[in-house]
């Protein structure tokens, strides 16, 4: 007696994501599912060889992984970044790529302003002090009002508009760059709502009191945050990353605010996460680091575990995942 196939689902690493809601969508729409726990290549090339669908968090998904499961149809991540995956490789070879576009717009955007603030107002060096029983400690720099300061946006799209937006009535102006935004009515329309002036990224840098950075990462992104950009930045201004922390030079960062011409950064990435002890960045008392948590809430870790396994079920089911990052013209 012949058993009907179920195809199989193999979550690569979910960190501490509870992914057990988006185990049981998987099982009721008949697939078995395993969970590996690693983000280690060669592992995942062993054990997942297969999977028609990897379900992964941030483990490296290169052409090679791709070339030992030849059953794979989707690779579905559990972020709205992508730069864990080889896009063309995945496109060359008729396997989808989805991710979460705009889930945790509202709580990233969010903690990049809480961040702003934080720093801002010298939260944690007053925080510093009072936990040593002293009241009367003052940082050495002015605080700003914020009312008469201006906020740089670097990238424009769903959280860099929304933090504009949210940052607007605080900020005395909310200026943004971004050199892939179409310059469109509807795009004027949206950035005026918002709040924000689009300018060059020569005058965000110079002129603004905190400059925030929404850019996914790429080849043309890397580092775009170097010695040489951060020379340009206003003296004693500050930097605000919740995007990626390769878009950063670590070394360069942490000479500019050593030298004092960078007042100071907050940081919810890193290059290296969980960073080790040593990293330039880190327990420095003028860079305030939280742990890559920009995106939490209790609606997000439903969300991003929800759509990511329903993106394995549509693609099965249609022949396309709800949001792919490219469209295939045809799919193994």
């Amino acid at each position: 007696m012949s058993t009907k196939h179920r195809p199989l689902a193999v979550y690569t690493d979910m960190e501490d994501l509870d992914y057990s809601a988006g185990v049981a969508l998987l099982k009721d729409n008949g697939y078995d599912v395993r969970y590996l726990g690693t983000q280690d290549p060669v592992v995942i090339a062993e054990q997942a060889k297969d999977a028609e669908a990897l379900l992964v968090g941030y483990a490296p998904v290169t052409a090679e992984v791709m070339d030992a499961i030849p059953r794979l149809k989707i690779i579905a991540l559990v972020s709205m970044g992508f730069d864990n995956v080889d896009l063309d490789a995945a496109k060359e070879r008729g396997i989808w790529v989805s991710n979460l576009p705009g889930v945790a717009t509202e709580e990233v955007a969010s903690h990049a302003l809480a961040l702003a603030l934080a720093i801002t107002r010298e939260i944690p060096f007053f925080q510093g002090r009072v936990a040593e029983g002293d009241w009367n400690g003052r940082p050495d720099n002015t605080v700003f009002r914020l009312s008469q300061e201006r906020l740089g946006l670097i990238g424009l799209g769903r959280i860099g508009s929304r933090l504009g937006e949210l940052a607007s009535g605080v900020f005395g102006e909310v200026v943004g760059y971004d050199p892939y935004l179409p310059d469109t009515p509807t795009t004027m329309e949206m950035l005026a709502k918002a709040g924000i002036r689009r300018t060059g990224l020569e005058e965000v840098l110079a002129e603004s009191a905190v400059v925030s950075l929404h850019m996914p990462l790429t080849d043309e992104t890397r580092h775009i945050i170097n010695a040489g950009s951060l020379a340009t930045m206003r003296q004693g201004s500050y930097l605000v990353n919740v995007s990626r922390g390769q878009l950063i030079d670590d070394e360069a960062l942490r000479t500019a605010v050593d030298s004092g011409h960078i007042r100071g950064a907050a940081l919810d990435v890193l290059d290296v996460e969980p960073a080790p002890a040593d990293h330039p960045l880190m327990s420095h008392p003028r860079i305030l680091v939280t742990p890559h948590v920009g995106f939490l809430s209790e609606y997000t870790l439903a969300e991003y575990v929800r759509i990511q396994a329903q993106n394995v079920i549509s693609q099965a089911r249609s022949g396309a995942p709800d949001t792919p990052l490219f469209e295939l013209a045809s799919a193994r």
